[in-house]
């Protein structure tokens, strides 16, 4: 078990109960009691640190190395069910961005992806979870097919942004983004975006437009990183926290300013603690939603959607 530097006083209470029960077991000594003491002292750590995450803990929290990924979520979702789909049908096939098909419960949907590797071999083959342009012509090649066999579209985001690299400059970066964010607007089978972990920048919101947008408790959503933003406005990485605080870009800041249709409740101390719950309640959320969309006509969906987009933010007008 990894722990943040937050969550220091935890590791220290375990590490004190694990020493306690030892002591127990390899002699006579009763420490029932003090065991009981330690467990309720881990209780209360635990509440008091969990219930008051800063926007950095929260941050740290989405890119806990522990935590479930894209491909985690889909084969507890999907199982044998999913096949994946590769290649853009011009370029290559971008490892950062996966797709495929996969059921839901009794409902086959076309889900795209960004995933990260799990050791430093798999995040090298992965590029990190940021993807190339080949990677969202690739997700939007699948969009297109599930319009096409009239499939729900799942999106689940998780990427520290779009590959920045020259190549994928000469190859239409900008461009591929947003002819995705284009051609998702008017998408006529109904789209569910979830964020699972980091959601940065443009490279989020090529596969980001859907009817519904959830987001797990300790996610972020923003235009930019906490460190590239202190790094632009204060010329170093040591107001990260300032500039995470600065961006609202936690869920309930998110839900606050109505960019987002929900937040899913993750267990205490983040997704990783219990995979298996938080796998189950981003199902079920999927499932509903998927309910209430299914039924509407192709072009009640795309004005809702529309709709909906349009009215984000606030502007003003001038006065003569």
């Amino acid at each position: 078990m990894e722990y943040l530097d937050f969550e220091l006083p935890i590791k220290e209470l375990e590490e004190q109960l694990g020493k306690c029960r030892l002591i127990g077991q390899e002699s006579d000594v009763d420490v029932t009691e003090t065991c009981q003491q330690i467990e309720q002292k881990l209780k209360e750590t635990r509440k008091e640190i969990y219930k008051n995450l800063t926007p950095w803990q929260r941050v740290q929290l989405s890119r806990h190395p522990n935590r479930p990924y894209t491909l985690d979520y889909i084969q507890a979702l999907c199982g044998d069910s999913w096949l994946e789909l590769h290649g853009d049908r011009n370029v290559k096939d971008d490892k950062a961005m996966i797709g495929g098909l996969g059921k839901i419960g009794d409902q086959s949907f076309m889900i795209v992806g960004q995933q990260k590797g799990v050791n430093t071999k798999m995040r090298q083959y992965r590029n990190f979870g940021m993807a190339n342009p080949e990677g969202y012509r690739k997700a939007l090649r699948l969009m297109k097919s599930a319009e096409k066999f009239n499939l729900p579209v799942l999106c689940i985001i998780d990427t520290p942004g779009a590959y920045p690299g020259v190549e994928a400059e000469e190859r239409g970066q900008g461009e591929a983004i947003a002819r995705n964010i284009l051609e998702m607007t008017r998408l006529e089978v109904p789209i569910i975006v979830v964020i699972i972990g980091e959601g940065a920048s443009g490279g989020a919101l090529g596969i980001g437009v859907g009817d519904k947008v959830l987001m797990l408790e300790n996610t972020w959503y923003s235009v930019i990183s906490p460190e590239s933003c202190s790094s632009i406005l204060w010329r170093s990485w040591e107001f990260k926290e300032k500039a995470a605080e600065a961006l609202k870009l936690t869920a309930p800041d998110m839900k606050k300013l109505n960019l987002i249709d929900e937040i899913i409740k993750e267990p205490e101390g983040g997704a990783h603690t219990n995979r298996e719950k938080t796998f189950q309640t981003v199902k079920s959320k999927i499932l509903k939603y998927y309910e209430s969309l299914k039924d509407l006509p192709k072009d009640e969906l795309v004005n809702q959607r529309m709709d909906k987009y349009l009215a984000m933010g606030q502007y003003s007008e001038p006065t003569a």
